[in-house]
């Protein structure tokens, strides 16, 4: 079906009639909503330049902006709360006629400055809250058999609340990340993921995908310009339309209203904890004997690994379909089933204060208090094996974790290499700590992370699709079919340690390097740290105008790369309103 039809059908809901319900909602909230400590357009307080002509109806405030790992900070920015997907074109064609940039906010739970640039002038940035409006949901569960079932959700809708919705009518998805707090249009637009590989022998149950979340989407929505009207427009975009996939992912360069995803029958995971494989064990070459990552992902597909500096033995856990509880197996009946590594003891906060006032030599003991507090956390709370539906036991993260910086990215590959992969980052990394080390120096004191998921594989997708997300990191390399795993590795560290851009930047060198030619390629993983300098990410200036646009262009055709999702950002946008300075250096 065409793109622009209004009376597009998804799943069997209108999405006319799902903006409208959403309008509905938010008509009931009132006008006059202002969020928490912000200061109210028209308050004497306010220290911005006042937006001339401010659309009416329209709450409008002076707030902070914060991001994950605390390092982008503004005290006051204007944030704006539409109340519909039309707001977000009056503000769109607003800001066009008054010069001013829209930037849409969300948990604001990232690193990479893909909606606001440290240190950068918003005298004329207008922040857009998707979460206090935009954020309905609608469950269409015909066909969940067949895969057929959608959920329609607002841009502003967690990923949490969309799950919780899929779940009340016997729905699911296979992946999804570690976080629920997160907005479905945030995860989008970086193709967030989960640490979901089929088992050896595995299907994809019908709806599920073990790639992207972008890969689930069969519908969107979004602000884009009319050359005919001479204005910003709402635009329907259906998966079959070669036109939605650079806006699958989009790094914030477009504003998506709402999507329409896919979702199979839920189903239930048993997650295992284990804290007593060396390291060396664990991460050990393809082959070896004993209990291996290899191993864990042939019997379960769904593997994840954290070992923090300075311990011999990672927290791994391992999710298995199990449609039985086991008697072992504890059952939950909700997500953030870890608690005690929300609640951080004074066991790690005195080495962390240490750390914090320059004294590097506390790492060490750092990363072991992180360790036992997990370990001794999992043994005292029976948490080591959980049984129960699927998203109850892939979210174990909350916004109050510890905030850490993160470096590393993602290496694309055949299965086979797995355990190579991971086993030559590891010696690579265990190697550079300790000589370090013994210089006198940590910048690491931060676990290293490793898990898996598939490519966008468009066999998973349910409708007629025009092709993968175009600058997706799981994107498939034509060139090398056989290439089907992405194995996610990131390093992360306290902000503002002494040297950790540095060790960051030497390692993104080295598994660009190590992971090349026919064996595998490194790609940035978008929401977190890349392009480094020796002084800060996102900084290197031939990594954001030559490097990484280059890993999008290789291994597939020309017109359908980075160019093309370039080209079409601009045509979305020609006046660059959805936009900031730092993605004006990375897509011009």
């Amino acid at each position: 079906m065409a793109a622009g039809r209004s009376d597009q059908q998804t799943g069997g809901v209108s999405r006319r009639g799902f903006l409208t319900a959403a309008a509905g909602a938010a008509a009931l909230a009132g006008l006059g909503w202002t969020p928490a400590q912000a200061i109210p357009f028209g308050d004497v307080r306010a220290t911005l330049p006042a937006p001339p002509a401010f659309p009416d109806g329209i709450a409008l405030a002076q707030q902070g902006y914060e991001n994950w790992a605390q390092e982008i900070r503004f005290d006051q920015v204007w944030t704006c709360t539409p109340r519909d997907a039309r707001d977000v074109v009056r503000l769109a064609n607003w800001a066009h006629a008054n010069g001013y940039r829209l930037r849409p906010r969300g948990t604001m739970h990232g690193w990479s400055p893909l909606t606001l640039e440290a240190g950068q002038n918003v005298d004329r940035v207008l922040l857009v809250d998707t979460m206090a409006r935009l954020n309905a949901v609608l469950v269409d569960p015909a066909g969940a058999a067949e895969g057929r079932a959608t959920v329609t959700a607002g841009a502003g809708a967690t990923v949490e609340t969309i799950l919780t919705e899929l779940q009340a009518h016997g729905l699911g998805w296979a992946n999804a990340p570690a976080i629920g707090g997160l907005t479905i249009a945030g995860v989008l637009a970086i193709d967030a993921h989960g640490a979901t590989l089929p088992a050896d022998g595995e299907s994809a149950l019908p709806g599920a995908s073990f790639g992207s979340l972008s890969n689930l989407v069969t519908a969107m929505t979004a602000v884009v310009w009319d050359d005919v009207a001479g204005r910003y427009e709402l635009r329907e975009f259906s998966r079959a339309d070669a036109a939605i996939r650079p806006l699958l992912t989009h790094l914030g360069r477009s504003f998506v209203t709402s999507v329409t995803l896919q979702a199979g029958p839920n189903y239930r995971l048993r997650c295992e904890s284990v804290t007593d494989i060396p390291w060396r064990e664990l991460f050990a070459p393809a082959g070896a004997p004993g209990r291996t990552f290899e191993s864990y992902v042939a019997r379960s597909g769904r593997v994840e690994a954290i070992w923090f500096p300075f311990t011999e033995t990672p927290w791994l856990k391992v999710w298995t379909p199990t449609p039985v509880k086991p008697p072992q197996s504890r059952e939950v009946t909700g997500p953030y089933n870890y608690w005690y590594s929300d609640n951080i003891p004074q066991a790690v906060t005195d080495p962390l204060g240490l750390i914090t006032r320059g004294i590097g030599s506390a790492t060490p003991l750092f990363g072991q208090a992180q360790f036992a507090t997990i370990a001794s956390g999992l043994a005292a709370t029976g948490t080591a094996d959980l049984w129960g539906w699927s998203k109850d036991v892939l979210f174990y993260l909350r916004a109050t974790t510890l905030r850490m910086n993160a470096g590393g990215g993602v290496v694309i590959t055949r299965r086979s290499n797995i355990a190579r992969v991971i086993n030559e980052f590891t010696g690579w990394h265990h190697r550079r700590q300790h000589e370090l080390q013994a210089a006198g120096r940590f910048p690491i004191n931060g676990p290293f992370e490793v898990r898996l998921c598939g490519l966008d594989d468009q066999g998973e997708v349910t409708v007629e699709s025009a092709g993968p997300p175009t600058i997706s990191a799981l994107r498939p390399r034509p060139d090398h079919p056989e290439w089907d795993t992405a194995i996610w590795m990131n390093v992360v560290g306290v902000p503002g340690t002494p040297g950790q851009a540095a060790y960051f930047r030497e390692m993104e060198l080295f598994m660009r390097e190590n992971y090349s030619g026919d064996y595998a390629t490194f790609r940035p993983e978008w929401a977190k740290g890349w392009a480094f300098t020796d002084r800060a990410g996102h900084s290197d200036g031939p990594s954001i105008e030559t490097v990484i646009p280059g890993t999008y262009r290789a291994g597939v055709p020309a017109g359908d790369d980075w160019d093309t999702a370039r080209a079409a950002y601009n045509a979305n946008d020609p006046h660059r309103i959805f936009s900031n300075d730092f993605l004006d250096r990375l897509l011009p």
